[in-house]
């Protein structure tokens, strides 16, 4: 296909961006690639200059600072709030200053589940145009977000004056569950748009017909699908968020979108990785280290909560079993 993707699913794309964000999106501002991270990583290369200040969230996704790197900017980390649902906004309004080429956003959050209030949003983008800065939003787990947390989550791409200087990234992995099928898209300003598909052309080429095809299936088919799985995520959140705050050393936020927990285990007085490695090789349970998401991760591990409810009540009592011995511990050195 056409290395931004094929005419009819960019149309669609455009369609259903401009009714779910309430700004007019036409298809030549829209790029398809295999999977979302090209619309994360090109669009990077795209406008970030070596030398560039890039502020991120950390934790956050592990690819925010490895495509800062790549590009030669220089990455400016900024931490979350304590619930994780958004950046401490305290820290965020020092960290962007003139030198701020590019702010970065994700909400629903990876890997928190956290999602960001609309004064949080608005104020990114106050500081954003402020300092001339760009913004790219990754709102992959945008129609994951739960009816107790609101059931929306704002995108600063719908925020006056924003289209100008937003990159959206958006895809078909988590909505659709399509991981494998390996889809995602990015609306971005046209002349922008031009440069990621001469990135996309010199690199992946283009991404499969057949995928594209299978995305345009679901993005103009029924949805009823989306709409409950994301009940059956938000009764597996309520059984994963109750399992870890009954368990003694642990204590969680219970996320508005997503499908991720990220409990606080620091009490035990191990490292997360120290936790997370003990988690797999005693009890068989795979988490991730708060610290694979940043440094500001230490004391935290992630959880996904996307597998069926025998898996995870398995997963709860042997996290619970293991830990027991690590409080147990801390008992006795006490």
């Amino acid at each position: 296909s056409a290395p931004d993707g094929v005419p009819l699913l960019r149309e669609a794309i455009a369609r259903y961006v401009t009714d779910t964000r309430g700004v007019a999106v036409a298809s030549n501002e829209v790029v398809v690639g295999p999977g979302a991270k090209p619309g994360l990583f090109f669009p990077a290369l795209a406008l970030i200059n070596p030398g560039d200040q890039v502020v991120y969230p950390d934790p956050g996704f592990p690819t925010y600072k490895a495509m800062i790197q790549v590009a030669g900017g220089i990455g400016v980390p900024v931490p979350l709030r304590p619930d994780g649902a958004s950046f401490d906004m305290a820290a965020l309004r020092a960290a962007v200053t003139p030198d701020t080429r590019l702010i970065v956003l994700n909400s629903p959050a990876n890997p928190t589940g956290g999602v960001m209030p609309l004064e949080d949003v608005q104020e990114v983008a106050a500081l954003a145009v402020k300092h001339d800065a760009w913004v790219l939003s990754d709102e992959i787990y945008s129609r994951l977000v739960y009816k107790d947390g609101g059931g929306d989550a704002p995108s600063v791409f719908s925020l006056p004056g924003m289209k100008e200087r937003t990159v959206v990234v958006d895809g078909f992995s988590k909505t659709y569950c399509m991981t494998g099928w390996r889809l995602g898209w990015a609306v971005m300003p046209a002349a922008l748009a031009r440069r990621v598909e001469l990135l996309m052309v010199h690199s992946v080429g283009c991404t499969a017909t057949f995928t594209q095809a299978a995305g345009l299936a679901a993005l103009e088919g029924p949805q009823d699908g989306v709409e409950e799985m994301v009940d059956e995520y938000q009764r597996r959140r309520d059984f994963v968020v109750a399992a870890l705050n009954a368990m003694p050393g642990v204590t969680c936020a219970t996320p508005a979108g997503a499908f991720y927990a990220f409990p606080d285990i620091s009490s035990f007085g191990a490292t997360s990785r120290e936790v997370a490695d003990l988690l797999l090789n005693q009890g068989g349970v795979a988490v991730l280290p708060g610290t694979d998401f940043g440094a500001n991760g230490e004391g935290k591990i992630r959880l996904s909560y996307v597998g069926d409810m025998p898996v995870l009540r398995e997963g709860m009592a042997r996290i619970a079993r293991t830990l027991a011995t690590l409080e147990e511990e801390k008992t006795i050195k006490s």
